[in-house]
């Protein structure tokens, strides 16, 4: 008997366990979508194009020190034609190996080494086109991406916590920016970073708390809330800023955290740069993605949120408050959003601007589905995001050929693009953006 692919793309491999005329039993069903594959064919075309349409000649530099290191790692040039031109038969090879592990393989996925590798090899291609006759200052570009992911990952663990206990948190952008306005303006008013972080999280927790109230207690639909909250939100800090701020800019001018370079460690290169000289709030950053993780799948209070966000009426029965749960942790979502949303004014900018999150809230909601409801995937989720959106800056810097429309639409591309070759492959919460009612 040959297979038979149901509505939904799984593959149902019939089996006869007694013989031709025994009952058919079906082997548990295989997701075999072509959907992510044509994502590599559409780069490999891509690359095709750069290598043989629009040839760029020249030598392409990756420098990979800076002046502080505790050693100096020579320059790396390379052909800029031959590169590409190889680079884009090897995407070539690893779409088609793609297309057969779909076709072929138990999982019908694509493994992860073979994306990994397949996107490495595509932004080295992609940025020795680019760079032909200039220098790529790699540390400069990884310093950057991290700086601009920082936010990101905060919303995405916020985003992460509230979706697994089965809230859907639209809200990250308000949360977000309530975080950047507060930490603005309590800082400024204390001269403290600290206070300024702690009234921080205190506005992520109470954006946090108005969507669980509307969506828990009065049951009203929880994107409708979202979205409600993103624009009340935008509002009042818009609002605030033009009558407020800009009248008394003494409330704008928040002191900054500064970089803490830890010794020996910030003077690796490459990895030193970009991880070891850093600020409180990103140190903040490592230790938060490692404790959500960690409580989520290793801890009790891990297994009870999941359990309300998968089953809540199996958790009613063993004695969880659902509700409650969900309360809580949608709270604790809402701070870990607010750090994120101090990076802004008390680290990366220094001031607080109209609607100067722009965006970054929606960024990592699509890094939580990226990264399939895990705190580790959804932060290297926010890393591509943050780099996509760090390299129209370096490239318009060195001249980049690229047009700067593109390079200004790039990081929503590479958030579209992600979205739509991962999200029929993944399975969120079962119980999210849905009301409990105990009967």
């Amino acid at each position: 008997m040959t297979r038979r692919e149901s509505q939904d793309g799984a593959t149902l491999v019939p089996t006869h366990p007694a013989g031709a005329d025994a009952p058919i039993v079906h082997e548990k069903a295989v997701m075999r979508s072509l959907k992510f594959p044509i994502v590599l064919d559409v780069f490999a075309v891509i690359a095709l194009i750069l290598a043989f349409a629009l040839p760029r000649s020249g030598t392409s530099t990756f420098s990979l020190s800076t002046a502080k290191d505790l050693f100096q790692i020579p320059p790396i040039p390379v052909p800029t034609v031959a590169t590409v031109i190889a680079v884009a038969i090897l995407l070539v090879a690893l779409a088609v190996l793609a297309h057969l592990y779909v076709a072929r393989s138990a999982s019908g996925r694509v493994p992860l080494w073979l994306t990994t590798v397949f996107a490495l090899l595509f932004l080295f291609a992609f940025l020795a086109w680019a760079s032909a006759g200039k220098t790529i200052p790699v540390p400069g570009l990884l310093v950057g991406s991290l700086a601009l992911s920082t936010p990101l990952i905060f919303g995405a663990l916020g985003g992460v916590i509230s979706e697994r206990v089965g809230v859907v948190n639209v809200a990250i952008e308000g949360q977000l920016l309530g975080g950047a306005f507060t930490g603005a303006v309590v800082g400024s008013i204390t001269h403290s970073p600290w206070a300024g972080l702690i009234a921080a999280m205190v506005a992520g927790v109470l954006v946090a708390m108005l969507l669980a109230v509307f969506s828990i207690r009065y049951v009203v639909d929880q994107v409708i809330v979202g979205v409600v909250l993103n624009v009340l939100v935008t509002g009042l800090t818009s609002f605030f800023y033009s009558k407020v701020l800009a009248a008394d800019q003494s409330l704008n001018h928040p002191v900054r955290f500064t970089k803490l370079p830890i010794p020996g460690l910030s003077e690796i290169p490459i990895i030193g740069p970009v991880f070891f000289q850093q600020t409180i709030i990103v140190y903040l950053m490592y230790v938060a993605v490692i404790a959500v993780w960690f409580g989520l799948f290793k801890t009790r209070w891990g297994l009870r949120l999941r359990s309300v966000g998968e089953h809540p009426t199996a958790a009613d029965t063993v004695g969880i408050n659902v509700n409650r749960t969900r309360f809580w942790n949608v709270s604790i979502a809402g701070a870990i959003a607010g750090i994120g949303g101090a990076y802004f004014t008390l680290d990366s900018v220094g001031t607080f601007s109209k609607e100067m999150t722009n965006g970054a809230g929606f960024i990592a909601l699509a890094a939580v589905i990226f990264g399939r409801w895990d705190p580790i995937r959804a932060t290297l989720a926010g890393l591509m995001f943050g780099f996509a959106t760090n390299l129209q800056y370096q490239l318009a810097s060195i001249g980049s050929p690229v047009p700067s429309e593109f390079l200004l639409m790039l990081p929503y591309v590479v958030t579209i693009l992600a979205v739509a070759g991962f999200v029929g492959q993944v399975r969120g919460p079962a119980a999210a953006n849905k009301p409990y009612i105990k009967s």
